[in-house]
């Protein structure tokens, strides 16, 4: 067991290091996380502390009702939003929060990030949903925990794993997977969209996106007769 949670902690570790190295992070603004399921144990990154200075062993391990297992110091102040996001969708196993630049615009915005290419397609079937504004009971009260219960209130009907992450409004974008990996390559990926649509609608605003190109190249990475890549290739 021991040395299954040193290999977690190791993994959410250089997840969060990657947000860092692709520009995702802006002093402390953001943070990774991974659930074991088999053991029920999750691993994130502590509140507040400085990425550049961060070790291994500063990672934090819970449980998925958020007591501390492992860990001197404090989880991120995001760790209820997380559990919200592992209870509520229940094949996920990693998660990251940032403030990165593009993406949030949108947040601030209260926009949706529409699909308007083969870029986006490639990863998000679908435009990337913007949750609605809390309220202020919900800021008021557990303001984490009830953040995490508007991001799933906005996916019914939705499969997030289609559509592997959300804006939320006034805030910023969460992105999620089937480890801390994957969520990290869905937040590099979605704020690199948000980036391109910015442009895009600001050339355009009234630019679209044909569903056929859609399905093309989001089926050819994800579908049943995928093609694309090498076998066993997980990018």
């Amino acid at each position: 067991m021991q040395s299954r949670i040193e290999k977690l902690k190791e993994r959410v570790y250089r997840a969060n290091i990657l947000l860092k190295q692709n520009n995702l992070i802006t002093l402390t603004w953001g943070n990774a996380s991974e659930f074991d399921r088999e053991i029920g144990l999750i691993a994130i990154k502590p509140s507040g502390v400085d990425y550049d200075t961060m070790k291994v062993n500063d990672i934090v391990v819970t449980d998925i009702n958020g007591r501390i297992i492992e860990g001197r110091l404090k989880p991120s102040s995001d760790l209820n939003t997380h559990l919200q996001l592992y209870k509520g969708f229940t094949n996920v196993k990693g998660v990251v929060h940032t403030h990165s630049r593009w993406a949030t615009v949108f947040a601030q915005a209260g926009k949706e990030i529409p699909m308007l290419g083969t870029t986006h397609a490639d990863t998000f079937y679908g435009k990337i949903p913007c949750t609605r504004k809390m309220t202020a009971e919900e800021i008021a009260n557990d303001y984490e925990k009830e953040t995490g219960k508007v991001i799933v209130e906005r996916f019914k009907g939705l499969d997030p794993l289609t559509i592997p992450g959300v804006i939320v409004a006034s805030h910023g974008p969460f992105t999620w997977g089937g480890n801390a990996y994957d969520a990290v390559k869905n937040a590099i990926i979605l704020e690199e969209i948000a980036m391109m649509a910015w442009h895009t609608l600001k050339l355009n605003n009234e630019a679209s996106f044909q569903q056929e190109l859609a399905d093309k190249h989001y089926f050819r990475k994800h579908g049943a007769n995928a093609y694309y890549g090498q076998k066993d290739n997980k990018l």
